[in-house]
């Protein structure tokens, strides 16, 4: 083999390569924005406001460790801020509502009869890191965002559900693996990994989503969400309503008027 016929295999793989990944990357695109369309579109993209309502469980290595009936309020905001989310959430807990969480862009309250205390630090770090990389959130706030990639991993079968799934990667290389009903284009599972900083082990945390409705104009709403971490049950909500863009009650997302601040844990 000469020089020149070397060089020129050496092209043609590389040009091949990189044919087939700009192929990956375009059918990944092009699954996340048909799924966004089958979730409402424009008008998934224009909910302002979504409340939620049913019961809430919390789990330790699937042991049950709490449940309660909630109300959930949520506030999309226009642009997301340099750290935090473009989000604000009242999670009202227990059939009076006298418990809560308040959670904001850059903070959350833990908000009882005795007071409002900052949300713990390991807390707001897991809110945070659920968020961002929510397959809902990343459709509905991060789906412009710099640097976000698209790539399809394949077709297969999860829970006799024939689903194609890809990966969404961000410009800090965080990803998250979606996959997608074949049928739908709904989201049903997502997966990611994240390292904790003190004990410096590899977490994997899921979610499965299920029971999607319309919850008011065309958008589409799962009313079932799951979570696991290392294979272990942590979370699952199960609503018995949700609205899209209804009425917020006033001054949901302040802090109670005169509450006692409390220091942080």
């Amino acid at each position: 083999m000469t020089y020149r016929t070397g060089i020129i295999i050496f092209l043609a793989l590389t040009a091949g390569l990189l044919g087939t990944a700009q192929d990956t990357a375009n059918k990944g695109k092009d699954i996340f924005d048909r799924s966004l369309a089958a979730l409402g579109g424009d008008k998934f993209l224009n909910m302002h406001y979504r409340q939620a309502s049913g019961r809430i469980y919390s789990f330790f290595r699937d042991e049950l460790s709490g449940l309660d009936v909630a109300k959930i309020y949520t506030e999309y905001l226009d642009s997301a801020p340099k750290e935090g989310v473009a989000l604000r959430e009242r999670q009202l807990l227990g059939k009076k509502g006298d418990y809560s969480f308040l959670f904001l862009p850059k903070e959350a309250w833990d908000i009882t009869f005795r007071g409002a205390r900052p949300m713990e630090d390991e807390k707001w770090e897991r809110y945070m890191r659920t968020t961002q990389n929510d397959i809902l959130y990343i459709m509905k706030v991060r789906h412009n965002e710099a640097g976000m990639t698209f790539d399809y991993v394949g077709n297969n079968v999860y829970l006799s559900r024939h689903v194609e799934i890809i990966d969404i990667t961000d410009a800090q290389n965080q990803t998250v693996r979606v996959y997608f009903d074949h049928n739908t284009l709904y989201p049903i599972r997502q997966s990611f990994s994240w390292l904790d900083p003190v004990t410096k082990y590899r977490n994997d945390e899921e979610t499965d989503f299920d029971k999607y409705r319309d919850i008011g104009g065309g958008v589409m709403w799962p009313f079932t969400i799951e979570r696991s971490r290392n294979g272990y049950k942590s979370f699952q909500m199960f609503a018995a309503n949700v609205e899209a863009n209804g009425t917020v009650p006033p001054k949901t997302f302040d802090l109670p008027a005169g509450a006692k601040v409390l220091q942080k844990k």
